[in-house]
């Protein structure tokens, strides 16, 4: 179906382009802190911004699915197709997703073309885990969760992401201005 509003419209109405920034790393890695930060830098920039974090989206629309990697496909499936609507809207999204899978990175890269940013939240294993901010890796080392990324599931480092940040070295506040500066420098923001 074509709408006779168009993206580039919605664009000009918020002064601003309508983006995906596709945050992807391990449980514990900053995603959701991070995007806190950054969301506040694109309200006080007078920018238009949502954030799409896991957890939330898996309480409601995904609250159906479980963690194994069809369950996860899907659940991924579901939040690039809500992303993509945001984005022409002209919406700057920010979606926190472990996203382990790069077939499905991919996915959503393909769906979104231009209008999507993989950003990598770099965290190594063993600083995720002592993080644990929810107690799950201890969970999954105790056999309580299974499917767990990192422990009994793989992560699949990205390969080209457009963003590297990297939690061990930079804090979330420099990371979530790099990310901005990021958006400035192509000209998503103002």
């Amino acid at each position: 179906m074509s709408f006779s509003v168009k993206k580039e419209f919605r664009d000009k109405q918020k002064n601003q382009r309508g983006v995906v920034l596709w945050f992807t790393g391990l449980s514990g890695a900053g995603k959701t802190t991070i995007a806190n930060e950054l969301d506040q830098l694109l309200i006080a920039n007078n920018n238009h911004s949502y954030i799409l974090d896991g957890d939330i989206f898996r309480a409601g629309l995904s609250s159906d699915l479980s963690f194994t990697r069809q369950n996860r496909e899907e659940n991924l499936r579901r939040i690039k197709y809500v992303a993509e609507m945001f984005c022409d809207a002209g919406i700057i999204s920010i979606v926190t997703f472990i996203s382990p899978f790069t077939a499905d990175r991919k996915k959503a890269r393909d769906l979104l073309g231009e209008y999507y940013i993989e950003v990598y939240i770099k965290t190594p294993l063993e600083i995720a885990e002592k993080r644990d901010p929810k107690g799950l890796y201890k969970k999954a080392r105790n056999g309580e969760i299974q499917n767990f990324t990192g422990i009994d599931s793989p992560y699949e480092e990205p390969e080209n992401p457009e963003l590297i940040v990297d939690t061990e070295k930079q804090s979330s506040g420099e990371c979530a201005l790099a990310i901005f500066r990021y958006l400035k420098m192509k000209k998503f923001v103002n």
